[in-house]
């Protein structure tokens, strides 16, 4: 029984049947190059992308991701690295910077860059999308039957994107958008390269040349020194999202429960960053709360697992802008709204169940004169 497992795992996981790695190499080479249709296609995705990123539209990024050549030379170096083929390495890695320089270029002026700032924090997770894209993009192309799985690649790994963003920073002297997005270019390039180069050797492409064993020694010390440079920062950068987005969760169930503080009202808060220590500002309309009151508040926050020096009363709180007062009202009447549908939601059903009574009562009553005229 056992051996009919194995023989069953090995019939629907076995990929040398279904693979063509000459092929594959061969139509890999021929993308790498900078030059015909592929510098056209560049400059299409670039405005597309700048386009998208003005526009804040998610539906042009991904277009642009689509047609976006960058794939081609980032997969040629990992084949290259894969193969032992120095020529092919370093044909791949001069046309990629030719494409990253000119992609650096594109001109965005935006008051509103969602697009751009979801780019510029990457996280462990990217490194997931771009190694699996990776492994998935070679597999594609090794295959005899492709299909659509390219797209999805592209899509996922979202190369041109980080590239325009970066040069929005350069454009606007912006080294958080640079930084941030070059990042996550180079982890979706590295990543996708190493992802290659494993299943190139998995697959067992033919190799160009053979090295020794200390050139290959070498070359791995080096890629596995690239990639812990390359995942340590994004580990870091995942570690404080999820606690900057617990902290968040924690305030905002904090300041639902003490919406209402003596004779005062918390009609907005604000979660900011200062030296690094995340404080809460909390502003507040009405009589200011006592020391009583305050420490109650603290007392809750503290019951939420928010440390009570990062609470702060707003210095404003009681001389409001009109900014302050519009929010506070329309804190207000979003409360107040809910409350009403909720009693009224409460007084329908108590009608419904009234009326259901009252035709209780009919019936019986009906029934009750039938039964006296069944008895005379």
């Amino acid at each position: 029984m056992l051996e009919r497992l194995k023989a069953r795992v090995r019939y629907y996981a076995n990929l040398h049947e279904h693979m063509d790695t000459a092929d594959a190499a061969e139509r890999i080479r021929k993308a790498i190059w900078f030059r015909g249709p592929n510098v056209y296609i560049l400059a299409f995705s670039i405005i597309i992308a700048s386009v998208g990123l003005n526009v804040n539209s998610t539906a042009v990024i991904i277009g642009a991701m689509l047609i976006s050549p960058l794939m081609g030379p980032i997969i040629g170096m990992g084949l290259a690295l894969g193969t032992n083929d120095t020529l092919l390495l370093r044909d791949s890695l001069r046309n990629l910077l030719v494409m990253v320089f000119i992609s650096l270029l594109s001109p965005l002026s935006l008051l509103n860059p969602t697009e751009l700032e979801a780019r510029t924090s990457p996280t462990i997770y990217d490194v997931l999308i771009a190694f699996f894209g990776g492994l998935a993009g070679i597999f594609e192309n090794s295959r005899k039957d492709r299909g659509t799985v390219l797209s999805g690649v592209a899509i996922a790994t979202a190369l041109m994107p980080p590239l325009c963003t970066a040069g929005y920073g350069i454009a606007h002297w912006n080294a958080h958008y640079f930084v941030g997005a070059m990042y996550l270019f180079l982890i979706n390039g590295v990543f996708i390269i190493m992802a290659t180069y494993f299943m190139v050797k998995y697959l067992r492409f033919k190799t160009v040349a053979g090295i020794d064993e200390a050139t290959a020694r070498n070359r791995r010390n080096l890629m596995t020194a690239v990639m812990a440079v390359m995942i340590a920062p994004s580990l870091w950068t995942a570690f404080t999202l999820v606690v900057d987005n617990n902290f968040e969760r924690k305030v905002e169930a904090f300041v639902s429960e003490n919406r209402i503080v003596g004779s005062s009202y918390i009609y907005n808060y604000d979660i900011v960053k200062e030296k690094g220590k995340r404080k809460v500002e909390l502003y507040v309309a009405g009589v200011a709360p006592d020391q009583s009151q305050t420490d109650k508040l603290l007392e809750s926050a503290a019951s939420h697992g928010i440390k009570p020096g990062t609470i702060r009363l707003n210095a404003h709180s009681i001389g409001l802008t009109q900014e302050h007062l519009d929010t506070m009202l329309e804190s207000v009447y979003e409360t107040t709204g809910a409350e009403l549908e909720e009693k009224e939601q409460r007084l329908r059903a108590l009608e419904r169940r009234l009326d259901s009574l009252e035709r209780a009562i009919v019936i019986a009553d009906t029934l009750s004169l039938k039964e006296k005229s069944d008895t005379l």
